[in-house]
């Protein structure tokens, strides 16, 4: 393994942090996230007209730059610095990798380049509510359960003549309000022989489509409820080659990944938060001296910066291997939460304000754990597939006589 970066990936890295750091101070983010997408349109056409951002890991032939999970997350990474307002991870990140796995040849040539371009946009709308469970971050797939339960629950579609329609709802839709498409999870086939399947939903032609952005935590995480009734949808792959078992496979693969990308992302925020936090302790005074020369401050900060540094191994080493995006997604959440609050604490009065750009970063930690978290659970599942708790690998239990 080579841990260097190339020259492409550092100057993936350096281009984006000029433009953001341009284009995406605190108060461009504010304003960003009040607008009815929840993100500037200006700065998303040029991050994926001029940078080629949505299609950086995407085939060449569909209009991507062809590069790998590495070059997303060192994307994402600077995305996460800034705490970017924009439909990369729902788009790029998510349904973009499952049409290029599950999609037929005729549905990936209409939809990736389009995506590539930044003319599409599109996320991934699950019923069970929980993109982490769904993902296979947090427990097994198979049962099913993260498609909203059985015949009676979730999504369900059902063939006629024009077409698929879809009948249900999901809530917790990333960027589902303003996603140009939705790839659905629904049952199909009634009982006993139902199956949950992907579906496409296009939100300008499709009827009984019903979007409503839901007040979250982090506005920078903008989530709708989605309403199905007797929507109009396409299967996701042709039926014939569609697996018994359904898109849990294709979507654990997937999962591995995105998980690679948020950790990238969460160390962004985390090495900003801190390096806001540094900056600060440097000219706020008390008692005549900068609180930063306090050793008690110093060493706080140093702690901090050891626990970003250790997130940041483990990002990256997950870019490369995504099979440890689960362990290396705990890590990056566990570092920008606690990293997020002692920069609150640090910064005083004035952060505890919410006018201020640490709660903003702070948001952030909290709302990713909810979503894709929590962190002990990301570690449990991760623990449960590598063996740790099967018999012939436990300690031996020692009782000690009184």
């Amino acid at each position: 393994m080579d841990a260097a970066f190339t020259a492409e990936q550092d100057e993936i890295r350096r281009t984006l942090r000029e433009l953001l750091a341009k284009r995406c101070g605190p108060e461009e983010v504010r304003s960003a996230v009040r607008t009815a997408h929840g993100y500037g349109e200006t700065l998303w056409r040029q991050l994926a007209q001029d940078l080629g951002l949505p299609g950086l890991a995407l085939a060449e032939e569909y209009g991507g730059a062809g590069c790998g999970p590495a070059e997303l997350a060192v994307a994402c990474e600077e995305a996460g610095r800034a705490l970017l307002p924009s439909p990369l991870l729902a788009t790029a990140a998510l349904a973009a990798p499952l049409i290029a796995a599950v999609g037929t040849d005729a549905q990936r040539t209409a939809l990736l380049p389009r995506i590539s371009a930044g003319e599409l946009t599109a996320t991934l709308a699950l019923p069970g509510g929980s993109p982490a469970t769904a993902l296979g971050l947090i427990g097994d797939t198979s049962g099913g359960a993260w498609a909203g339960g059985g015949r009676s629950g979730g999504v369900q579609a059902r063939p006629g003549p024009d077409g698929w329609r879809l009948y249900g709802e999901a809530a917790q839709v990333l960027d589902g309000h303003s996603a140009g498409l939705l790839l659905v999870a629904a049952h199909a086939g009634g009982f006993p022989r139902s199956r949950t399947l992907l579906f496409l939903v296009r939100s300008d032609t499709a009827t009984g489509l019903a979007r409503t952005r839901q007040t979250s935590l982090d506005e920078t995480r903008p989530l709708a409820r989605v309403e199905l009734r007797e929507t109009t949808a396409e299967l996701l792959g042709a039926d014939d080659t569609v697996d018994v078992s359904g898109p849990a496979g294709v979507l654990a693969a997937v999962g591995r990944t995105t998980a690679a990308v948020l950790a990238a992302e969460a160390v962004g925020a985390a090495a900003s938060a801190l390096d806001r936090t540094i900056e600060y302790v440097k000219v706020r005074e008390q008692f005549g001296r900068a609180i930063g020369s306090f050793q008690a401050v110093k060493h706080r900060l140093a702690d901090l910066y050891v626990r970003v540094q250790a997130a940041r191994s483990a990002a990256y080493y997950a870019a490369w291997d995504p099979t440890a995006g689960g362990l290396a997604l705990a890590q990056a959440l566990e570092a920008l939460r606690i990293t997020t609050a002692e920069a609150v604490q640090l910064h005083g009065g004035i952060g505890f304000t919410w006018e201020h750009e640490a709660h903003l970063y702070f948001k952030r930690a909290a709302a990713d754990e909810l979503l894709f978290g929590p962190v002990h659970r990301l570690r449990d599942h991760a623990a449960e597939q590598a063996g740790l708790f099967t018999p012939g690998l436990r300690k031996p239990r020692v009782e000690v006589a009184v």
